[in-house]
């Protein structure tokens, strides 16, 4: 296992470096000026001059790349041209918003999906089974940003409960929350009522209620665990793009995240923050994959030896 983990990890390092490197000469093409938007209409050219010059903007890319690799390999990356602070403090502090947002909305999307998916597999052809894959149609096909426009409209507006943008209140967290689950619980709704399909026409499952086993115990405990690589699969490759920002949701609920940093380091033309951004969500990425391999290794012992 730590063999496979140390394998995992160095075949990313590559992978890491070709993103930040793609990143990087990317963003140097946009056109615009960060210089420019920093001192604003009235700085002469002799201002932007020096500020260019100070911020190492006035040499060739291939020298700024190789200055920026050169700090990033000394554990720095970089200063932000526009906040005037280490990128690594910025990324870290929006990075726990999205990280707090994207857990509640993975919990509450399990929590929708997992009793949707079983009962709808258990009521299979059935009125029941009907309704709810109509529902999870539904919730893969709406965007995200009318579902949150929705929410806003009724719980904000209509009914004055929520809070509509921003991060100050507890309660802020609940309409972008809800409005990723739902998407998230939409998909795997599908997922694991076609596992758990399969899973009930097994013989073990009319074996264990033949041993006095209850159905409720058969349905969310014997029949659900055969499901789980599948799912376990999709939730982390949804969790993944979570942690990385939900962009579009974040800019409509003004959550402070990665997302919106993503877009604010793109609007301003900050090089070193957009590639310490981006620098996160691989790494984020990375680290989300290899936890979703090793929950493999711990919820089905036979994948241990394809390792």
């Amino acid at each position: 296992m730590r063999r496979f983990i140390l394998n995992r990890t160095l075949l990313a390092v590559p992978t890491i470096l070709g993103v930040v490197t793609l990143v990087f000469f990317l963003i140097h093409m946009v056109p615009g000026d960060p210089v420019a938007l920093m001192l604003g209409d009235y700085a002469t050219k002799q201002e932007i001059t020096q500020m260019r010059h100070e911020l190492n903007l006035d040499k060739p890319i291939t020298d700024q790349y190789l200055l920026y690799m050169d700090n990033l390999f000394h554990g720095s990356i970089g200063m932000s041209l526009y906040y005037q602070k280490p990128v690594l403090t910025i990324v870290l502090h929006r990075f726990v918003y999205t990280f707090v947002l994207a857990l509640f909305a993975m919990i509450l999307a399990l929590l929708i999906a997992i009793p949707l998916g079983v009962w709808s597999a258990y009521k299979q052809g059935t009125w029941v089974d009907k309704i709810i894959a109509g529902i999870s149609i539904l919730g893969i096909s709406l965007p995200n940003f009318w579902i949150a426009v929705i929410l806003i409209l009724i719980f904000s507006i209509k009914l004055n409960l929520l809070p509509v943008a921003g991060a100050q209140s507890p309660f802020s967290i609940l309409l972008p929350g809800l409005t990723l689950a739902i998407g998230m619980s939409a998909i795997t709704i599908r997922m694991i009522r076609a596992n758990m399909i399969t899973a009930l026409r097994h013989e073990s499952f009319t074996a264990n209620l033949a041993k006095g086993i209850s159905m409720r115990r058969t349905l969310f405990v014997h029949a659900l665990k055969a499901t789980l690589i599948p799912v376990i699969t999709l939730v982390g490759m949804q969790f993944g793009l979570l942690l990385s920002g939900a962009i579009i949701t974040e800019t409509v609920f003004s959550w402070p995240g990665m997302g919106r940093l993503l877009v604010e380091s793109v609007m301003t033309r900050d090089y070193p923050l957009l590639s310490g951004t981006v620098l996160v969500i691989a790494l984020v990425y990375v680290t989300v994959n290899l936890i979703t391999d090793v929950l493999y290794y711990v919820v089905e012992p036979r994948m241990r030896k394809t390792l």
